[in-house]
């Protein structure tokens, strides 16, 4: 008789294949795309499931707060393509980011963090997280030796961005990873070291290769890529997922099951996506960079940016395939200037988000960077000039042509 083949182990495949097809590789009978279980609560055989469900077997589906097919499903290649035991889906990235972090930090707790982050993130350490009696100490990325000094028995955890938002400033990860291990030494226990990699994704960079514990990312961005749906995702060991579920079921930052089909569908041109659109944003910014009326372009693809040499050993030369489909430029005239260069564009769109087919461009002042002070716009790097794109699929010389025609009328 003749054997069947044995299944190939998913976690040797490559990130598109993960993240196609999950861990379903043998034969077997069954939908080719996943299915929609849309449904709040779910048939008992008998009260036994009920029962099992109570001992903590979480393979039961009670309801859907807690856990839903399609979602677990998503979950499932979303741990496979980032290489981590379990991986949890939320309703947006900023539930994901606040779940993460409540996971692990209780009221008279800190957390380090590097300062420069997207605005929605700064804000919740800023307003949010004093509420609960958490405080946030940030560590210059210049000046990671110092971390060690920082931690004091009330540190739980250290959070970084990179690259960052919207100036496009890079952290070393290794640098990073190794003071924190320092500083484990000095404490006498773990300090889980979390990792916001929206911006670069999985295709340029895992800071889970360099020694990170969780990665977070908002799927609304490159994960999803077309505009249409919100949602986060953690990822990390089984013993944290389970504390982030337990923040998920309790605060409500559940994925919808019609959300969680869409970036399954999503996924499956993740990597052809993510790498075209590395290819537009090189050329373009090296396209701007040479513009008369653009003052600077920050990308860490080019060699005039401050940290390209660590971009070229941590994002592609690491096994990446690039350097990300997000530029920053800076015009002159400050907001207005911006203004008038954005309004004149035709087509890229004048929007609030990144990473979707479309090339979206957006003013960090007006948008991400909005209500902070002067004094925090400066410790973020962040000027009134700023325009910040994410380069969709568009055609590269289109592209060019729209920001020349934009730039002139400015």
């Amino acid at each position: 008789m003749r054997r069947p083949a044995r299944s190939p182990r998913p976690e040797s495949m490559g990130l598109a294949t993960r993240a196609i097809h999950g861990r379903a590789l043998a034969p077997h009978r069954g939908a080719v795309a996943t299915p929609i279980v849309q449904t709040s609560t779910y048939r008992f055989a008998d009260s036994g499931d009920a029962m099992r469900y109570a001992r903590g077997d979480d393979s039961v589906f009670v309801y859907s707060r807690y856990h839903n097919p399609t979602v677990a499903e998503v979950q499932e290649r979303l741990a496979l393509m980032a290489g981590t035991e379990r991986a949890l889906l939320f309703s947006s990235g900023m539930a994901a980011i606040s779940a993460a972090v409540l996971s692990v930090a209780r009221s008279g707790d800190s957390i380090v963090s590097t300062p420069a982050l997207y605005g929605g993130t700064y804000r919740f350490f800023r307003d949010i997280l004093p509420r609960y009696g958490i405080t946030v100490r940030y560590v210059p990325p210049d000046h990671l030796a110092s971390l060690p000094e920082m931690v004091d028995r009330t540190v739980r955890a250290v959070y970084v961005e990179t690259p960052t938002n919207p100036t496009l400033d890079l952290v070393d990860l290794g640098a990073l990873i190794q003071v924190t291990r320092r500083a484990e030494r000095k404490l006498g226990r773990r300090l889980p070291v979390m990792a916001d990699n929206t911006f670069a994704t999985l295709v340029n960079q895992n800071p889970l290769r360099f020694g990170a514990d969780v990665l977070l990312e908002s799927c609304t961005k490159y994960l999803g890529g077309h505009s249409d749906l919100v949602g986060g995702m953690v990822a990390g060991t089984r013993a944290f997922i389970r504390e982030a579920h337990t923040q998920l079921k309790y605060f409500g930052g559940c994925a919808d099951p019609f959300a969680a089909f869409l970036l399954a569908r999503s996924l499956a041109t993740f990597e052809l996506r993510v790498q075209r659109q590395n290819r537009t944003a090189s050329e373009l910014a090296h396209f701007l960079e040479q513009h008369p009326r653009v003052r600077r372009v920050l990308y860490p693809g080019l060699p005039s940016h401050p940290r390209h040499a660590l971009a070229r050993t941590q994002m592609k030369a690491a096994g990446g395939d690039g350097y990300g489909g997000m530029l920053t430029i800076e015009v002159g005239g400050g907001a207005r200037g911006a203004v008038r260069v954005v309004d004149a564009l035709r087509v890229a769109v004048n929007a609030m988000s990144l990473g979707g087919v479309e090339t979206l461009v957006s003013i960090p002042v007006y948008s991400s960077h909005v209500s902070m002070t002067r004094e925090e716009l400066r410790r973020h790097g962040v000027t009134p000039g700023m325009i910040r794109i994410s380069v969709g699929l568009e055609s590269a010389e289109d592209l060019k042509e729209d920001f020349a025609h934009a730039l002139r009328k400015r």
